[in-house]
């Protein structure tokens, strides 16, 4: 469907999931995986973060988003397709859409990442239990 159209493209990342996202120009349409948003996300919180870069932007009906995403839960993988979405966006129209979108926050990866497991350690900080005796 989407073969040989031109389109825009962003990556995006949030914790462990990493987000390929390209716009083309069409209806509004949310394809992740190749499946639909309404069958990928099943909170709609999550289909709000989706669609948020679009929103703020006023281009929801004006752009189709095809993404593949992988690693992480599905909170981090909306995450990471918000912001592929955000910067896909600047491709298509920098100077007048970079204000609002980094005033809303969304071409800034969130640097929350899962901290490592340290040796002597049970889990990144929680140790075994004392013992006095």
């Amino acid at each position: 469907m989407y073969d040989k159209t031109p389109f825009f493209y962003g990556t995006g990342r949030r914790k462990s999931s990493v987000a390929r996202v390209r716009l083309y120009k069409g209806t509004g349409k949310v394809v992740i995986n190749g499946r639909d948003i309404d069958d990928y996300f099943g909170l709609d919180t999550l289909k709000v973060i989706v669609r948020q870069p679009l929103e703020l932007t006023g281009l929801t009906d004006r752009f189709d988003v095809v993404c593949n995403v992988n690693g992480g839960g599905v909170t981090g993988q909306a995450g990471a397709i918000r912001h592929g979405i955000a910067r896909a966006l600047l491709q298509y129209d920098t100077e007048n859409l970079r204000p609002m979108l980094k005033a809303a926050g969304l071409l800034t990866r969130d640097p929350r990442m899962k901290e490592r497991k340290k040796y002597g350690l049970k889990a990144a900080r929680r140790a075994p239990q004392f013992s006095k005796r």
